[in-house]
């Protein structure tokens, strides 16, 4: 049996575009490292930020939908991202950061057995900073020199990603007995899972909350992406989840990454995705996210695309 090393990414949706991006380059300083289209609707944006190259694990990825409505909280849906930081003193600065920027914010508190701090974005997509406290992170994750801020506290990468469910069972057997994630702790109403034993950086935190399910919105959550090294390993988990009764979407070619995608039992998105070929398929790793990118099937059409969109940056 195949291991899922980790996460890939994890997609949310935006109203604005331009507002999503100086936020997440400029108050928190990561890279822009793709400016596309969504693949499926190429008159809205999709953008990602991560590391130098996007690594997968580091992938944060945003579709602009300029209609879209608030989002109603409630189960469901994956509810929060962990972004895990060097050090306790990194929360600390974190903290100040966000005071100068006026970024709604919470204290410093313990999450998953870390020291967090929790935070909203500007559309009110939930995220907490996680004390990584030194511990190993993937080797290939590579920091992006140009930050704007300071090397000693950057975001390394995506940590524990929370999801919360009306029947916490249902997604926890899809975890350990379907991809193997191993169980760290539980409670009545709460359990912890690592793709690898010890390693924070493929984890998923389940709660269970009875109620109506969250109508998605401005700073939703779509679906988490986990990892696989390639299509074979891809092929292998599209036979494992139409075994397990799911409907599969079948492999799907995303240009940077092959995916496929499917619903738990609480409906929860998944998305499985490749490492592989990655964000420099079409471009250096200085271009990186500077100009619209698209994949060889939209080209012929990227005059009547960008006419569409409106410019960011």
């Amino acid at each position: 049996m195949y291991k899922i090393p980790g996460h890939h990414h994890i997609s949310m949706i935006t109203k604005n575009a331009q507002r999503n991006n100086q936020f997440y380059q400029k108050v928190l300083g990561l890279r822009r490292v793709k400016k596309t289209v969504n693949q499926d609707n190429p008159s809205m944006y999709h953008l990602f930020y991560g590391d130098l190259t996007g690594s997968a694990g580091t992938e944060l990825s945003f579709f602009e939908m300029p209609i879209v409505g608030r989002t109603v909280r409630g189960t469901n849906a994956i509810t929060q991202i962990g972004l895990l930081v060097p050090s306790v003193e990194s929360l600390e600065y974190w903290k100040k950061r966000f005071e100068q920027f006026d970024v709604k914010h919470g204290e410093i508190t313990t999450y998953a057995g870390r020291a967090a701090l929790p935070f909203e974005d500007t559309e009110g997509l939930r995220l907490i900073l996680l004390n990584n406290n030194g511990e190993e992170i993937p080797e290939y994750w590579s920091a992006w020199e140009d930050s704007v801020v300071e090397q000693e506290h950057r975001i390394l990468g995506m940590g524990a990603v929370e999801i919360t469910v009306r029947y916490l069972e249902r997604t926890a057997r899809t975890l350990k007995d379907m991809f193997g994630y191993v169980e760290l702790v539980r409670s009545e109403n709460e359990a912890i899972y690592q793709s690898i034993a010890g390693q924070a950086f493929g984890e998923i935190v389940l709660k269970e909350q009875i109620g109506p399910s969250e109508k998605p919105g401005r700073g939703s959550i779509h679906h988490l992406a986990i990892r696989v090294k390639n299509e074979e390993e891809l092929r292998y988990w599209d036979e494992a989840v139409k075994e397990r009764g799911f409907h599969s979407s079948g492999v799907v070619d995303r240009f940077y990454f092959q995916s496929l995608y499917f619903r738990d039992s609480n409906g929860i998105l998944f998305e499985i995705a490749t490492d592989g070929p990655g964000f420099t398929a079409d471009s250096t790793v200085e271009a990186l996210g500077k100009k619209l990118d698209l994949p060889p099937f939209l080209e012929d059409k990227r005059a009547e695309i960008e006419a569409n969109l409106e410019p960011i940056d």
